[in-house]
């Protein structure tokens, strides 16, 4: 029978731990996804229009896919960090307690380059009917 030493036992403990948490992080990475929710959907004073506010989480190291929205958009950071870019604007680096503008059908998307989630309030006035946001073309 042959034995192993306690150093190689030891090393072979190490790399299976070191396994085991690799696969736990690319599981965590996997299964991480944006979470949108619509807080409050109203019919608005304009004939045909609504307002609707909506939260959304971004986990670190995702990014959203480019899309627009019918109408203007304006965005509350409440928490993490977002870089957002605007089609034909500079990019922006925004923190938790800031806010940005994105015009009406821009092309844009926001990516968390931070390291805690990012968590953000938005507030749109759109046509009824029309879907809240659409992959850009």
């Amino acid at each position: 029978m042959k034995t192993i030493s306690n150093r190689a036992l030891f090393c072979s403990l190490a790399v299976l731990a070191l396994a085991v948490a690799g696969m736990s992080s690319l599981q965590a990475q996997q299964t991480a996804e944006i979470k949108r929710t619509v807080l409050i959907k109203h019919d608005g004073s304009m004939t045909g229009h609504e307002a609707v506010m909506a939260s959304v989480e971004i986990p670190p190291g995702l990014s959203e896919a480019k899309h627009t929205h019918p109408g203007d958009l304006t965005v509350y950071l409440a928490a993490g960090a977002l870089t957002v870019q605007i089609e034909g604007e500079p990019t922006i680096d925004v923190k938790a307690g800031e806010a940005f503008f994105v015009p009406a059908e821009k092309v844009h998307w926001a990516s968390n380059k931070g390291s805690v989630p990012a968590r953000t309030i938005g507030a749109f006035y759109v046509e009824k009917g029309k879907p809240l946001s659409s992959p850009a073309k």
